[in-house]
């Protein structure tokens, strides 16, 4: 038996511990208005779609399927990312 599990000594393939470039402020600084305004793109897509609802149980319900959409969707990525961890 020549399978080893995860943590095991002797590593096969070491991983790189040189750390890369460190990140100057202003490209940190890019980076997290870059994030922040996808966030709040995704967000006022989701607000838009509820206000475009008739009555306010269709907008419960929107808001439901809304987050069953997006819990499906993390599901479905947490999985692939198991399957290739």
């Amino acid at each position: 038996m020549t399978e080893r599990s995860p943590g095991q000594w002797p590593v096969e393939q070491p991983a790189d511990l040189a750390a890369p470039e460190p990140k100057t402020d202003d490209q940190l600084y890019v980076q997290r208005a870059a994030e922040r305004a996808l966030h709040e793109l995704v967000l006022d897509s989701i607000r838009h779609d509820l206000e475009q609802q008739p009555s306010p149980l269709t907008v419960l319900t929107a808001a439901r399927n809304w987050c069953s959409r997006i819990t499906a969707a993390a599901e479905e990525i947490a999985r692939t990312k198991r399957s290739t961890a």
